[in-house]
């Protein structure tokens, strides 16, 4: 498996090896031992969410779950591609605020690790993509939060033209990035 950090603390992507034949292909998705070592994280998986996004230009996000649910998520797109987004609100990091983007999909089977203390959310690229994460809590609605994703002050590129997201009711009376108090 490769391994990619990036300029944010915490964040990974991980490229699997994949073994492919005429049968077809097959691909390790996750070894814990592996996973710890390169991340420094002991992460316990307890919940396995899966999304189908049927139309290309599906924003979900920006999402988080407070203390004492907070949850770190490894991403990957199973079906379709995606732009996946990480936005960091740890309120003592060097880089409160600051995102990364990466282009996930079902060929290369990458998948992005993004810790407790993030905004996370992703727009399809595709019709039908499919999307699953392991997550290391339970989904609790009292934790649920999310924040706007287009708002001016993160900046953020979701490779879609402009006016043509398709949106949850809940993420479109997301509050401004200003008004969010982090609980991180």
């Amino acid at each position: 498996m490769e391994f990619e950090s990036f300029d944010i603390d915490g964040l990974a992507l991980f490229r699997p090896r994949v073994f492919s034949d005429d049968r077809g292909s097959f691909t390790e998705t996750f070894k814990a031992r592996e996973f710890e070592l390169l991340t420094g994280s002991s992460a316990t998986f307890v919940q396995d969410n899966q999304s189908l996004s049927n139309l290309k230009g599906t924003i979900r996000g920006l999402h988080y779950q407070a203390p004492p649910h907070a949850q770190g998520k490894l991403v990957r797109c199973i079906a379709g591609s995606i732009v996946d987004v990480a936005v960091d609100v740890r309120k003592e990091s060097n880089t409160y605020g600051q995102h990364i983007r990466v282009f996930l999909d079902a060929k290369n089977g990458s998948q992005l690790w993004v810790p407790p203390g993030f905004l996370h959310g992703f727009s399809t690229l595709e019709a039908n993509t499919i999307v699953a994460y392991k997550c290391t809590d339970y989904y609790a609605q009292e934790a649920d939060g999310n924040v706007r994703f287009d708002d001016p002050d993160l900046g953020i590129d979701w490779s879609l033209e402009p006016g043509t997201a398709t949106l949850s009711d809940k993420d479109l009376k997301a509050p401004a990035f200003k008004s969010f108090q982090s609980p991180f």
